[in-house]
C-alpha cells in the first residue's frame, strides 16, 4: 500500500485541525503535513495527530515559495493538497506584494502554491481541495479587472469574492490539468463555529461568531472538519466528482451556488489574470 501524503494549509486551527484529526483516525497510514502561521499552534496540532508541520504566512508570497521548497525537501509526491487557509479581515490592507490581503490569503497564495507543486501532485494522487464558503453565493461577484478591490471594498464582499474565486480556481484547474492527473474540487464546509473573522469587527460578523447566537446558527468544528475530511480521504470519481462544487458533502445545484461558477469564459479570464498576479505561466 502506498503511503499517501496530505498537505493541509490552515491546519493548525478550525476545520483544518478537525479534518486532520479525523483523517489521521480514518487512515493512520497516511502522512499529514500541517501548514500554519502560528508556530505554537501548528507544532501543538502536529504533535497531537502525529503529523509533520511547516510554517508560512500567506500575506507574504515569499513564504509561499519557501513553503513549496520545504515541501519538496520533505517528499517527492503530494497526493492531496487542501487549500484551506483563509480568513476575513477588516479595513482594506495591501500586502508587501502589493495585493489586497483578503484576496492574497484566500486565493492568490493557494493558487501560487498549487502551481509550484503541480509536478508533485502529478506524481501522487493529484487531489486539490479548495475550501469555499456560502459567502460565494450570498455576496460574491468576481470582477477580473478588480480582483484586488481597488474600486470597491467591504470586508465580507472581499471574502465572498475570494471564496467564489476558489471555485473558479478549481474549475480552471480541472479544465487545464485533469487530463494530466489532477483532480480538483471546491466545497462549502458550512457556517462553522470557529475563530473565523477575528480581525473583522463589522456588526453581523460579531453577532454571528462572537455571541451565544453562534451555538444556534453555526455548525460544530467537528462537523465542518468532517466535511473537509470527506474530500481528503475520499476517492475522486467514486466518492466525489472532480471539477465540481459541493455544498458540504452533497452535489450543489445551480441554485446553491453563484451563477458565475458556470461561466466558462469568466473562468478562463479569471485564470489568466490570477496567473499574471501570481507570476506563473497561464
Amino acid at each position: 500500500m502506498v503511503r499517501r501524503t496530505i498537505v493541509i494549509t490552515g491546519g493548525s486551527d478550525g476545520i483544518g485541525a478537525e479534518a486532520a484529526r479525523q483523517a489521521a483516525r480514518a487512515k493512520p497510514e497516511d502522512r499529514l503535513i500541517l501548514v500554519g502561521r502560528s508556530a505554537e499552534k501548528t507544532v501543538a496540532m502536529a504533535r497531537e495527530v502525529g503529523a509533520d508541520h511547516l510554517l508560512a504566512d500567506f500575506t507574504k508570497l515569499g513564504d509561499v515559495c519557501q513553503l513549496a521548497a520545504d515541501i519538496r525537501q520533505s517528499t517527492d509526491r503530494v497526493d492531496v493538497l487542501a487549500n484551506n487557509a483563509g480568513g476575513v479581515f477588516g479595513e482594506r490592507t495591501v500586502t508587501e506584494d502589493g495585493n489586497e490581503k483578503t484576496f492574497q490569503v484566500n486565493l492568490l497564495a493557494p493558487f501560487l502554491l498549487t502551481h509550484l507543486l503541480l509536478d508533485l501532485l502529478q506524481a501522487g494522487d493529484g487531489v486539490v481541495v479548495n475550501t469555499s464558503s456560502a459567502s460565494a453565493k450570498i455576496v460574491g461577484k468576481v470582477d477580473v479587472d478588480d480582483l484586488n478591490h481597488e474600486k470597491i471594498y467591504a470586508p465580507m464582499r472581499a471574502y465572498g469574492d475570494a471564496k467564489l474565486a476558489n471555485i473558479l480556481f478549481a474549475r480552471g484547474l480541472h479544465a487545464r490539468y485533469h487530463s494530466q492527473g489532477i483532480n480538483a474540487v471546491a466545497f462549502d464546509p458550512g457556517n462553522v463555529r470557529t475563530g473565523f473573522g477575528a480581525e473583522n469587527n463589522d456588526f453581523l460578523t460579531r453577532l454571528l461568531y462572537r455571541t451565544p447566537l453562534s451555538r444556534l446558527a453555526l455548525i460544530s468544528p467537528e462537523k465542518g472538519g468532517a466535511n473537509l475530511a470527506f474530500f481528503l480521504t475520499g476517492v475522486p470519481g467514486v466518492d466525489w466528482e472532480p471539477g465540481r462544487f459541493y455544498a458540504q458533502q452533497k452535489p450543489a445545484t445551480q441554485r446553491q451556488t453563484n451563477k458565475q461558477v458556470g461561466d466558462d469564459a469568466l473562468v478562463n479570464q479569471f485564470w489568466h489574470r490570477t496567473a499574471q498576479l501570481a507570476g506563473v505561466e497561464s
